[in-house]
């Protein structure tokens, strides 16, 4: 009886295992086919869907089962998508799996279909003609950008002011939208490049004629410059316009690695650089020069300007000054003229356009070449080639005496380094002169006495020592022998 009643209750837990694991893939099953049947029900009643060649499989709690992740469907109608997948940092490409099992891997693909581009942190991929049905990524995709499919990437910026100055630096944002919608993934600023180019419209009656393209701006989304913050989907660009004045026709590109889209603006017209430089060489009195600086009226309110200039002086010495006082006369600031040579003036303007717009401008170096000082005049005695006293028109009186100024500075510096040397040597060479030729006396002065002394020596017996003779000094050194030598001398000499 226990025995019968255990395999009663084992065949009852089976069978409700089985009817678990059955219901479970019934429900798996179920959402497969509610995704389908909900795309070709609303094509069959013609209602609203979603055209996206991108669509989830099931609902959120489906798409949570470790086997559906990173799947996605792409419709019949779909003659090319490109997909962006965002992975970790370093990892490997990511694995295709088509929807009939079939895998497609990163440098094993059909190149005329497919065309794959991978870095360290995402892959590019363009299918032609893709499988229709369900397809899954394989690979450590990041789990908030899973799968981003391309469609049609546009940028939009800006538009250029009407007024724009040749060498002008300004601001302009854009942002990316993708079939129309803003692109808000912050890792899809790493797949783009976003530039602005001007192309000449070669029109002979301005001055850009001939002129190749110029890059103008590259928009930036990482914080750095003007761009106000990282990652927000807002790109910031910062043109500076250092190309010929004329007309141009602005080109707007977004490139990727797998294709470039381009985008032509309005014309416009780029004005000449709206500031004036002059200047009147000692128009600030004895000793200075006058530079003066004003604008086109037509463009610029001249009671906007304000100057942030730097002065490059003949000897390369700098100096800084600003104008910021107002009005409508033109601006005006003094330059020391202490030598003669070429002076440098650099500008940058800040002002507002007649149609109220505010700008930066870059200024043109502007330069001149100025006189130093005047010497001071020196009077010459000779007057018409005449001496003065000589034929008698001034009365002999003391001449007067010029000064030589070299004689003066000569002076009041003190002696120059080269006479003071020679005069050193010359002092040191007499005193090794004269050592040398003392040392040459004295040695011929020994050698005489003794001589003699050896003479004498030899024809006189040697005097025999006394208790007199002896003595406890020491027997003298230097000097001090020679002279006991001539003592000695003078004795016998006595004797």
């Amino acid at each position: 009886m226990r025995v019968w009643l255990k395999w009663t209750v084992f065949s009852l837990l089976l069978i409700h295992l089985s009817a678990g694991a059955q219901s479970q893939e019934e429900e798996r099953d179920a959402a497969r086919e509610l995704a389908d049947s909900v795309v070709q029900s609303a094509q069959a009643t013609n209602q609203p869907v979603d055209t996206s060649p991108l669509t989830d499989l099931g609902d959120e709690y489906t798409n949570s089962i470790e086997l559906l992740k990173n799947r996605f469907r792409v419709d019949y109608n779909v003659e090319e998508i490109t997909m962006v997948f965002f992975r970790e940092y370093g990892s490997a490409p990511v694995v295709l799996v088509r929807p009939d099992g079939s895998k497609l891997f990163q440098g094993r693909v059909d190149e005329e279909k497919v065309q794959w581009f991978d870095s360290d942190t995402f892959d590019m991929i363009t299918i032609k003609n893709p499988v229709p049905g369900p397809w899954q990524a394989v690979g450590q995709i990041l789990p908030q950008s899973r799968v981003m499919v391309l469609s049609d990437v546009e940028l939009h910026a800006d538009p250029l002011p009407n007024i724009l100055f040749a060498g002008e630096i300004l601001k302009s944002t854009a942002y990316l939208t993708n079939n129309g919608k803003p692109i808000e993934n912050k890792q899809f600023r790493n797949v783009v490049d976003l530039d602005i180019e001007f192309k000449s419209t070669n029109n002979p009656n301005y001055g850009n004629f001939g002129s190749s393209d110029q890059s103008i701006a590259t928009f930036k989304d990482d914080g750095r410059g003007m761009d106000e913050r990282p990652g927000d989907g807002v790109f910031t660009g910062q043109f500076n316009l250092k190309i010929p004045a004329g007309e141009w026709k602005p080109t707007f590109r977004v490139s990727t690695p797998m294709y470039t889209r381009e985008q032509i603006g309005e014309l416009i017209v780029l004005h000449e650089n709206p500031v004036v430089i002059d200047v009147e060489l000692d128009g600030g009195g004895e000793g200075y020069h006058k530079i003066i600086i004003d604008v086109d009226r037509e463009l610029v309110d001249i009671e906007s300007l304000l100057v942030d200039g730097k002065i490059k002086f003949p000897n390369t010495d700098m100096q800084n000054f600003s104008l910021t006082e107002g009005g409508a006369e033109a601006r005006e600031h003094l330059i020391v003229a202490y030598e003669e040579g070429v002076f440098r003036v650099k500008l940058t303007a800040y002002g507002t356009t007649m149609d109220g717009r505010d700008f930066i401008l870059d200024v043109p170096e502007y330069s001149f070449v100025a006189e130093g000082p005047p010497e001071p005049e020196i009077e010459d005695p000779l007057v018409e080639s005449e001496d003065p006293i000589i034929d008698g028109s001034t009365p002999l009186t003391a001449a007067p005496t010029i000064s030589d100024p070299t004689e003066s500075e000569v002076t009041k510096e003190g002696m120059d380094d080269d006479t003071l040397t020679l005069i050193l040597v010359a002092v040191n060479g007499s005193i090794v002169l004269l050592g040398a030729i003392a040392a040459v006396v004295i040695i011929v002065l020994r050698k005489k006495p003794a001589k003699s002394l050896k003479a004498e020596s030899a024809t006189k017996p040697k005097p025999q020592t006394t208790d007199a003779d002896l003595t406890m000094e020491p027997e003298p050194k230097g000097v001090k022998k020679l002279l006991n030598m001539f003592k000695k001398r003078n004795k016998q000499d006595d004797a």
